[in-house]
């Protein structure tokens, strides 16, 4: 008898059942999209041909950070933080470069990214945990020596957020998102146009269900100010996944002394490969400004 009351129902309101089954496939793909989204997959990760040492670091209880350590010449240490859906292998170029130039390198995977454990990505707000512990590490094997981070997308997200990390001496923060609202709309405008806005209004209201996390947490731009450290942000012209009119705000919200160098045509892309030789001038003399005592 039920099943023929339903057949009955869809025989006198079929645009009302038709409109209800299209909102719950949709409700079913905003939810699927949202479990890619925050998605872990962790991973092996070898480094070949960089002659690092391999450490492992605890950020809590169960939390694996994978780590790769190359020691300096005395002249700094800088950590490297890769993207989202990247591991350390994405930093490698970098180490290389700046390990020739004397300093000390330590490489993560972000919690929940390459062979670190986690649960899931969170943009930035555990992976800050991450940061903290090899921020640590980093100074406790170069005590007395200047520090700089460079952080790419997520790990410059991570970094941002993370708290009790300690002073820096300098930090780049490459292609950042200001706020997830911004990060989500501006993905989802690139796939769907004008109906992405409102797509990612039910994205991230799965934040706090899926999460516990609210989305005023993931709003770097309420705390790049507190960056009490020479400064360099760096990002596409052409980037649309982080738009340069809000990585210009990002820049008037940050704290002197401070740098924006906006790498002509690149989008949301690795800008040392985009442009190698640039990145090594700029981040180099940047770098060099800030952490080796031989130049001032």
């Amino acid at each position: 008898m039920r099943c023929y009351a339903v057949a009955q129902h869809l025989r006198r309101h079929p645009v009302i059942c038709l409109i209800t089954l299209a909102i719950l496939a949709c409700a079913a793909a905003l939810w699927m999209l949202g479990s890619l989204l925050i998605a872990v997959a962790p991973k092996a990760v070898a480094l070949p041909g960089l002659n690092a040492e391999a450490i492992t670091l605890h950020a809590g209880p169960g939390q694996v950070v994978a780590a790769s350590y190359l020691a300096g010449q005395g002249r700094g240490a800088i950590l490297l933080l890769h993207g989202i859906r990247a591991d350390r292998r994405q930093m490698v170029q970098r180490a290389r470069f700046l390990h020739e130039q004397g300093y000390a390198i330590l490489l993560i995977d972000l919690p929940g990214q390459g062979a670190s454990t986690g649960d899931a990505v969170t943009f930035g707000l555990t992976e800050a945990e991450g940061v903290r512990v090899a921020l640590a590490e980093l100074r406790r094997r170069n005590a007395g020596q200047r520090i700089g981070v460079i952080g790419v997308s997520l790990g410059a997200a991570s970094l941002v957020l993370c708290r009790d990390c300690g002073q820096l001496n300098a930090v780049v923060l490459e292609s950042m998102y200001p706020t997830i609202e911004e990060a989500v709309a501006d993905r989802l405008k690139m796939r769907f146009g004008a109906a992405g806005g409102p797509l990612s209004e039910l994205l991230l209201m799965q934040l706090p269900l899926r999460l516990g996390v609210s989305r005023e947490q993931l709003r770097p731009i309420d705390h790049v100010g507190s960056l009490k450290t020479s400064l360099l942000i760096a990002a596409g012209s052409a980037d649309q996944h982080t738009t340069l009119p809000e990585t210009q705000r990002l820049f008037q919200a940050a704290a002197e002394p401070k740098e924006l160098w906006v790498v002509a045509g690149a989008g949301h892309v690795d800008l040392y490969a985009f442009s190698a030789a640039d990145y090594e001038r700029r981040i180099g003399v940047f770098m060099a400004r800030n952490l080796r005592r031989d130049t001032r």
